[in-house]
């Protein structure tokens, strides 16, 4: 089968915790196990295509090698600024190494290039564990914080063993070398946040990504409503959009703060569950006459309207030079009429009343991988943009995101498959899990539940945060998904959910209501208790009460596959 934050919160404590420093209440001295790393690091490494070029250390911090490769990294401002240049020597990537007896055996928990694939985790030492934008570690005691602002030029990952900490910016464009000539790059700002004695780990490791991200780009009201992939999987028509908009609206508290009714995959010409997409967003197909028609339809029902689109997916008649050199059927965002045609599809579904658009398949479509398949290498070597090599592949996609959020104008905007670090500030939400499911219980619990549990961190500080949706079919037992329906709406993220009109029984209806009701009002961060140990926690503290769940069943997972 086909698969597919924080409103209310104390601004003092927020803003507490976002100003401890790297020196902590613990007295004046570091405390035992942090690396400081907004300071200068020990060792610099710039790889190129022909060598392995280290870096010498010299005055106001420029570090310089052969070739003329230059880093300026200074610290300033809470943060260690990395700027690099090479005029004639493309680059790779640059490696910054920060020296310290760590010790010990802390738990050590990373971020994701994208999304989660139900494969977050604390773990001990794995030296050549790849962990994108941030980590923290917990020794027990207190909780450590790493990471790179949002919003950096190059793909920024951390590696950490007994004797320091790595980070590795990846600076390439494509998969060729970077070109900066005259240019140079501003790399990333690194921050740091040491954590002080007894603070509970989901605590510390939220105010490092309040710390990370200066300003979320966030909704005026708490985001909840319907998505019909997972009712329907694409086979959908104006009539069940009709339909299901209904449906959402009935089982919705009254009140100013709307649901959303958003049409998924399968009204585009060429869409839906038995045929790819096309990559034409101007029409609707034969089952989808009237796009504008429907959203105003949609709109009278008393939801607000929303639509997905797969913005770089390339039509059959697209002009060769518009097409990525790595995969023929994905557009090349550096072509700027590739990137007027993006600005101009995303426009008109604003235009046509969409209040709420869902982005999907960016990263995919330019890197070739799924997240959980990027590691360090991100994308299969060589290929490069029709530009050439000049800008970095984040400062592409930040291009992108740019371009999509100007067109959006005042639609809210769902970033899919898109880059976490990059969608922050940009998108007023974004996808932190792979697909749920309608049909398979155990891909929502580990797509689902892993995915709230660790990235639920970055609601509100990064952006809302979309745990993806609760697909109610009567092939889910509804004693499971219920749980993850209760979970969904009281952790204060976005609660989103795939109505199918056979399996709303009276049970059903009731749960819906409650947790719809629930998930239209500000609330705080739900915190997984007992994250520490299990990849799909089941103890909860929910609106400042604790609440256990049974993910498994009395039976067990069951047997994969």
């Amino acid at each position: 089968m086909t698969t597919r934050r924080e409103f209310v919160e104390s601004a003092a404590v927020s803003a507490l915790a976002v100003a401890l420093p790297a020196r902590t209440r613990d007295g004046d001295r570091e405390p035992p196990g942090f690396v400081n790393v907004t300071r200068p690091p020990d060792r610099v490494v710039v790889r190129t295509d022909a060598r392995d070029v280290t870096l010498s250390r010299g005055p106001a911090e420029r570090w310089s090698g052969e070739g003329g490769i230059t880093a300026d990294i200074e610290p300033g401002a809470g943060a260690l600024h990395v700027r690099l240049a090479s005029p004639t020597v493309p680059l790779r990537r640059i490696e910054l190494r920060w020296r310290a007896r760590i010790g010990g055996a802390p738990a050590i928990v990373g971020d994701a290039w994208e999304r989660g694939y139900g494969d977050l985790e604390w773990r001990r030492w794995v030296p050549d564990r790849v962990m994108p934008w941030y980590f923290a570690t917990h020794d027990g005691l207190r909780t450590h914080g790493y990471g790179v602002r949002t919003g950096c030029a190059a793909f920024c990952f951390w590696l950490a063993d007994p004797d320091g900490v790595t980070l590795v910016a990846d600076v390439r464009s494509g998969g060729s070398p970077l070109s900066l000539g005259q240019r140079t790059l501003g790399v990333c700002d690194v921050v740091g946040r040491a954590g002080h004695a007894g603070e509970a780990p989901f605590a510390a490791l939220r105010a490092l990504c309040r710390l990370m991200c200066p300003a979320p780009r966030m909704p005026a009201a708490p985001v909840y409503g319907s998505n019909d992939w997972y009712s329907v999987y694409g086979d959908n028509s104006a009539g069940t959009v009709r339909a299901d908009a209904g449906r959402i609206v009935e089982l919705s508290p009254a009140g100013v703060n709307r649901p959303f009714a958003v049409i998924d995959d399968g009204w585009q010409p060429g869409g839906g569950r038995d045929k790819p997409g096309a990559g034409i967003w101007d029409r609707g197909n034969e089952k989808f006459p009237d796009l504008p028609g429907l959203a105003a339809d949609v709109t009278r029902a008393g939801a607000r309207p929303g639509i997905w689109i797969r913005p770089l997916q390339a039509a059959a008649d697209t002009p060769a030079a518009w097409r990525l050199s790595r995969e023929r059927e994905t557009l090349d965002p550096t072509v700027p009429e590739v990137r007027a045609k993006v600005a101009a599809d995303i426009a008109r579904l604003h235009a046509w009343g969409f209040e709420l658009i869902k982005h999907d398949y960016s990263t995919f479509d330019l890197f070739g991988r799924w997240g959980f398949q990027m590691g360090a290498a991100l994308t299969r070597d060589g290929w490069r943009f029709a530009e050439g090599t000049s800008r970095t592949t984040a400062e592409v996609i930040d291009q992108l995101y740019a371009t999509i959020r100007e067109a959006a104008g005042g639609s809210l905007l769902i970033g899919c498959n898109t880059v976490s670090h990059l969608s922050a500030g940009r998108f007023e939400i974004c996808r932190i899990g792979d697909d749920t499911s309608g049909t398979e219980w155990g891909r929502t619990r580990r797509m689902g539940v892993n995915s709230l549990a660790f990235r639920g961190v970055q609601h509100g500080a990064f952006y809302v945060a979309d745990p993806e949706c609760v697909g109610v079919t009567r092939a889910v037992p509804w004693s499971l998904n219920r749980q993850w329906l209760d979970l969904v709406a009281r952790s204060g993220t976005m609660l989103s959910v795939s109505l199918a009109a056979d399996a709303l029984g009276a049970a059903e209806r009731r749960d819906l209501k409650a947790a719809l009701a629930l998930a239209a009002e500000p609330a705080p961060l739900g915190e997984p208790l007992d994250w520490e140990t299990a990849l799909y926690p089941t103890r909860w503290r929910l609106r400042r009460a604790e609440r256990r769940y049974d993910w498994t069943g009395a039976d067990g997972a069951g047997a994969p596959g």
